[in-house]
């Protein structure tokens, strides 16, 4: 195995554990379960902080999945060449 599929590889592992922090970080769409579970009872105004926080949660969510797909991408290439 060579060098670069080993930091290829390293990059991939390092990002799929980032990404999956990044959803667990996220409050999920129904609110019945996740509030029972973490026990958070949102006030007025910390409501709106979590909408924003989530939001640009689920952004960074979605460009590091599109640039794990492309490093695989990219690595399965190498390897296969």
């Amino acid at each position: 195995m060579g060098t670069l599929e080993m930091v290829l590889g390293i990059i991939i592992l390092v990002m799929s554990a980032i990404i999956v922090a990044l959803v667990l970080c996220q409050s999920g769409k129904d609110k019945r379960l996740s509030g029972a579970i973490a026990g958070a009872a949102e006030t007025f105004f910390a409501k709106g902080q979590s909408k924003k926080r989530d939001k640009i949660l689920s952004a960074i969510t979605t460009v590091m999945s599109f640039m794990l797909v492309v490093l695989v991408v990219v690595l399965y290439i190498h390897i296969a060449a």
